[in-house]
């Protein structure tokens, strides 16, 4: 096996609502062309200590990652260091956190929101800090590193949902919409990307609670959609951790690693 990936990490994202609104998503699923399993965000379910799970199969306190407020470069191997390391082409384009974990902290917008850099964790990136920049805008930066850099591994990590969760809550028409909103981005772009030879993971590093907020123990909070799609896939039913998805990436990408891995997850 030896695949190109990309994984969107759709911030704030609760499963129910990725179940009951996105409708070209699910359309995949009724023709069996994609699955969705539910995952159990690890603790606490604040986005940095979970990117930095989703990326390195380490939980928030193993890697000492455990609050949003934490500015340092992860000490973890991660999916971008891992595919560096082995001639692979990694991109992202992502909120400026995964840029400090990854890249350089803290991060300076001047320098640090275009980075073209073989030397890097993450060569090819494009960062915002602004929690409302456009979705839209994130996966046209994405398809700009897609089409001009063809990486192995490509992180595409939209914010929309999480701030509209923060301003709004989750039982909102305004946070249900805006879920709606990134599938319909989404289907704009998935045809291409599996055209172009990647398998696609769909997931999301927490929830969101009716207080406008995430962090606890709320199923609401924990509980987050990953969708897959493509032909290395089993398609099969099985459980999967937070802490397996950047072992299960590797696993695609052929990369040597310790990471763990759900290998149910994968075609034979």
């Amino acid at each position: 096996m030896n695949n190109k990936v990309i994984l969107v990490v759709l911030d704030g994202l609760n499963f129910q609502v990725a179940r009951d609104c996105m409708g070209y998503l699910s359309g995949l699923l009724e023709q069996q062309r994609a699955s969705l399993y539910t995952v159990q965000c690890e603790l606490p379910s604040l986005s940095r200590p979970l990117y930095e799970c989703i990326l390195t199969g380490v939980r928030p306190v193993d890697s000492g990652i455990v609050n949003n407020d934490i500015v340092r470069l992860s000490n973890q191997e991660s999916i971008f260091s891992l595919a560096k390391s082995n001639a692979k082409v990694t991109g992202a384009a992502a909120y400026h956190w995964v840029s400090e974990l990854y890249n350089k902290a803290p991060f300076e917008p001047k320098n640090d929101r275009y980075t073209h850099d073989e030397t890097l964790n993450i060569q090819h990136g494009c960062f915002y800090y602004w929690d409302d920049y456009p979705d839209e805008a994130v996966f046209l930066d994405a398809e700009h590193i897609r089409g001009n850099y063809q990486p192995d591994f490509l992180l595409i990590h939209p914010m929309n949902i999480d701030d509209t969760g923060h301003k709004h809550g989750l039982d909102s028409q305004q946070y249900r919409n805006c879920a709606r909103k990134a599938d319909i981005i989404l289907s704009h772009y998935i045809e291409s990307w599996l055209a172009d030879g990647y398998q696609i993971i769909v997931t999301s590093d927490h929830g969101m609670n009716n207080d406008c907020s995430h962090g606890g123990m709320l199923p609401e909070e924990r509980e987050v959609p990953l969708f897959v799609i493509g032909d290395a896939f089993s398609h099969c039913d099985c459980q999967i951790k937070q802490t397996e998805i950047c072992g299960t990436v590797c696993q695609l990408l052929n990369i040597e690693h310790t990471k763990s891995y759900r290998q149910e997850l994968l075609a034979p």
